[in-house]
């Protein structure tokens, strides 16, 4: 399973789904503008259906 990480030395310290550059911020960016998460996928051949899981069980951790 993909999980949240943080890091200075990537994408200045944002919340990225691990062993990726995709941030928390950008998959939920793409939902909000109506996109599905298979488009997301496809769109992201790096990330899986539990990245985007990962994300969403991210935000209220963060909140």
């Amino acid at each position: 399973m993909q999980k949240i990480i943080s890091d200075p030395k990537i994408m200045m310290g944002k919340p990225v789904i691990s062993e990726t550059r995709i941030t928390v911020e950008l998959i939920l960016e793409k939902l909000a503008a109506g996109e599905t998460p298979q488009q997301i996928l496809e769109a992201h051949p790096r990330l899986s259906d539990e990245g985007i899981k990962a994300a969403l069980a991210f935000v209220p951790q963060a909140l």
